[in-house]
């Protein structure tokens, strides 16, 4: 049975029982309010690639010692057009479509983060932060294409870092780069470093003729290499009878250490190899060699002195590992120690930063909001968002801005922070960037205030409200209509919080540019009989080419675009040119990506495309000769 699908037009929940800031309050309680630094003086660490080792291991030491961790990111952008911001009519799946646009196309240019605790005083909080600022640039310094060949800026965005003294030199050419957990595991192979003996051994299947054909020619191989090598470590050879020896036997050297290259055709041989080597032979350990094509190109088997120079080797190839890791994933370190200290994370705006952070240092973005969310969850299994906090005190949609939502707490309640960072930074590193990480930790420490919530080290106070009920909440925030000329449209779409089907919306387009919702809902209702009667419809601008139209009696909506379609009706309207689309229309565009400027093109352009697939397939002429051969670059 098909279940129905609702969004709701407006998120709002009563208030809770508050202490609202008034004129009783004395200087010696109000002056937490003015004792806290402001945003210009606040020492954030700058951290960039030339200073990114020391910083990192005194991020790690924060991380441990503090209850949570504020996120913030400044990007190259959100959105291409106002269409392409998460709207109040999204369902969840079309605003994670939508941050997933996003955050495939822009970059992030600024990671900010901030280890913070908070302890309860007698009347008041205290914030204990220490704010870090990473400087990054997808920068390809292995020469393999990645992280990435290119991005897109959106011009708002860059002239505001730029009025705010961005250093873009600093980031382009001192700025971190990194590799995603994806993109690692493909350098890994496209490199061809060696896999150490903790290759994946698959638990043995019964042998084929063929299979101990292989192994006793291999042990076979083995034996007398080993035997060789202990004849010439017994007595002194001139350098060209070595070299013969090592010719004839297929020797080479590790380091110090003698080695034999095994050809291998199949990872089912390399199995075989490995399997062999372990139970026969324990002062040898196997390798296995990738190509840079991906798969093993052949073992390489390494011959130890002792068992403690078997265990030094193992050693000497775990700290190549790691050495190798670190170099591939640069910044993502920070990512992995932030996912494996399993603290809370605190951020502002979750779906639009989480879905930047998935597929920049993660893995590409999942193609359903359900893969998402369990993806992440794997990850970070406890994020914060302060925007649904603040929702527990007032419908605050309208202050979308950490500061306004800041100015806003001070205006109407008391919550006395003391704010306090130990580290001591430089006056260049003050009037620099980052300092979003440290609003969203204070307002978060207020929002707990008021609340009544104590935080701790597992976020959860049994003797009051539990932060538990507000994590990994990925619902749509905004309320980014333009302005009606009418009260009324406000009114219906901002206070009165309605649950409605998804199939009585209605996008409709080619009207007159300029026209405002006001003016269109009035020639609507004039058009037809069905559209005159109070409260049958409200409509909105979504942007300037084209408006939803939201129908509160069942049924109208698909009378609605039947008449468009068919002109019966509405004539009129037909007449001007205007088209209209359902949900669902609107719903396969977000899920194809063709997100053009105007909603109205995009709309469009979807039905030319759905009326091509009807006609029969066209021909084209294929040269192989003409092709690129990217194996060949």
């Amino acid at each position: 049975m098909y279940k129905q699908k609702n969004v709701v037009l407006n998120h709002w929940l009563p208030p809770f029982p508050m202490v609202r800031r008034g004129r009783f309050l004395c200087s010696e309680t109000s002056k937490f309010f003015n004792q806290k630094q402001t945003p210009t003086h606040r020492p954030i660490k700058q951290v960039t690639k030339s200073n990114f080792s020391d910083s990192l291991s005194q991020l790690k030491t924060q991380i441990s010692g503090s209850d949570f961790v504020a996120v913030s990111l400044q990007k190259t952008g959100s959105y291409s057009s106002p269409w392409h911001r998460i709207l109040p009519f999204d369902t969840a799946e079309i605003a994670y479509l939508k941050a997933k646009y996003a955050a495939e196309r822009f970059q992030i240019l600024q990671f900010a983060v901030c280890p913070f605790s908070i302890r309860a005083d007698a009347n008041h909080y205290k914030l204990i932060a220490h704010p870090f600022n990473f400087h990054l640039f997808p920068r390809d310094e292995l020469k393999l294409g990645m992280p990435c060949y290119s991005f897109s800026c959106q011009p708002s965005y860059i002239a505001s870092m730029a009025k705010e003294d961005f250093d873009f030199n600093v980031c382009i050419y001192d700025g971190i780069s990194y590799l995603s957990r994806a993109q690692e595991t493909a350098a890994k192979h496209l490199t061809g470093n060696p896999v150490s003996s903790n290759y994946a051994v698959q638990p043995s299947t019964t042998r084929s003729v063929a299979d101990n054909v292989f192994v006793e020619r291999i042990k076979s191989r083995v034996r007398n290499w080993i035997s060789a090598c202990k004849r010439s470590d017994m007595r002194s050879e001139d350098a060209l009878v070595s070299s013969l020896r090592r010719l004839i036997l297929g020797g080479e050297e590790y380091g110090s250490r003698p080695s034999l290259n095994i050809d291998v055709c199949s990872e089912r041989q390399v199995q075989l190899v490995f399997e062999m080597v372990k139970s026969h032979y324990s002062n040898v350990v196997p390798l296995a060699i990738t190509s840079k094509g991906g798969g093993t190109q052949f073992v390489r088997v390494v011959l130890t002195s002792s068992q403690e120079d078997r265990e030094l080797l193992k050693k000497e190839l775990r700290n190549m590992e790691e050495e190798q890791s670190r170099r591939l994933c640069g910044f993502r370190e920070v990512i992995d120690f932030i996912s494996a200290s399993q603290k809370p994370i605190v951020a502002h705006n979750l779906l639009n930063d989480f879905t930047f952070i998935h597929s920049k240092f993660l893995y590409p973005l999942p193609p359903t909001m359900d893969e998402f969310t369990s993806s992440l969850h794997s990850a970070f299994p406890d994020i914060l968002d302060v925007n649904h906090l603040m929702k527990e005190i007032s419908p605050l949609t309208k202050y979308s801005s950490l500061p306004a939502a800041t100015s806003y707490l001070k205006r109407n309640f008391f919550a006395p922070i003391k704010m306090v960072i130990p580290q001591k930074g430089s006056m260049e590193e003050s009037k620099n960037h980052g300092h979003g990480v440290v609003r969203i930790s204070e307002l978060f420490a207020k929002l707990c205030f008021i609340l009544r919530i104590l935080p701790q080290a597992e976020y959860h106070n049994p003797d009051g409200p539990s932060l538990k009920r507000y994590t990994n909440v990925f619902s749509p925030d905004s309320n980014n209509f333009q302005d009606s000329d009418e009260a009324d449209d406000i009114s219906i779409w901002t206070n009165n919080p309605m649950k409605i089907s998804i199939n009585n919306l209605v996008f409709l387009w080619g009207f007159r540019s300029g026209t405002s919702a006001g003016k269109l809902k009035n020639l609507l209702s004039k058009s037809h009989n069905l559209l005159s009667e109070d409260h049958a419809f409200d409509v909105r601008l979504v942007d300037n080419s084209c408006a939803v139209i939201v129908f509160w009696k069942d049924g109208l909506s698909e009378w609605f675009l039947d008449a468009i379609d068919s002109g019966d009706g509405l004539r009129e309207l037909a007449a001007e040119g205007m088209m209209a689309a359902g949900y669902d229309t609107y719903k396969r565009i977000c899920e194809s990506e063709i997100l053009g400027v105007d909603l109205a093109d995009s709309l469009a352009e979807f039905d030319r495309i759905s009326e091509a697939h009807t006609k029969e397939p066209q021909e084209v002429y294929w040269n192989s000769d003409l092709m690129i051969n990217f194996d060949d670059l």
